[in-house]
């Protein structure tokens, strides 16, 4: 055999096996919720990390536009009742066809909600590469979890790594849900 082609060879089981390579379990305090998690699956991508050895991902099984799911976890909120607290992450899309973003909430003990924020006027669409995304809100005294995570709407991949969740000053300031002007201007239709 001709030196070139056991090469090409090698190069193309090499590749195969690359491809191949199958996506690693998520730690079980990740989990897939929102309004369609069936057209949506989640791991650890050894391929698309930023740091470390795995990404998270959240990954659309649809081109639905209205779709939309969320790899999120709990966390009691013990240690943060009455501090504000970021969570952070470095965001990653592919071919994101609504919106994707980092969302967090905090829940009371009496089961209310009572801050939430989903970054869906801060939205990231179609491929962009690695970028600091935030998250910040006041966890209240009687708090019993907080909720955080990533959102994928209307197809494509997102990523996340380096997350952090850190008490910081209360000269940060909170995110904010816009008000419902915001978002009837968003979907106002002037030709109809």
């Amino acid at each position: 055999m001709k030196p070139h082609v056991v090469f090409l060879a090698a190069v193309a089981s090499v590749s195969l096996l690359a491809l191949a390579q199958p996506t690693a379990s998520l730690d079980k305090s990740w989990y897939l919720a929102g309004e369609n998690p069936d057209l949506y699956e989640i791991g650890a991508d050894p391929n698309g990390f930023r740091r470390g050895s795995f990404a998270k991902f959240l990954r659309a099984k649809t081109d639905d536009r209205k779709a939309w799911a969320t790899l999120m976890q709990t966390v009691a909120a013990d240690k943060y009742r009455g501090k504000r607290v970021r969570f952070s992450a470095q965001v990653r899309t592919d071919s994101i066809g609504a919106w994707s973003g980092l969302w967090m909430r905090v829940d009371l003990e009496n089961g209310e909600m009572d801050g939430f924020y989903n970054s869906q006027d801060k939205p990231i669409k179609g491929t962009t590469d690695w970028q600091l995304r935030s998250v910040t809100l006041d966890v209240a005294e009687h708090a019993d979890f907080v909720l955080f995570g990533v959102n994928g709407a209307g197809g494509g991949t997102v990523w996340i790594d380096d997350l952090k969740m850190e008490v910081v000053d209360k000269n940060v300031p909170v995110d904010k849900m816009p008000p419902r002007e915001y978002w009837r201007a968003q979907h106002t239709n002037p030709s109809l």
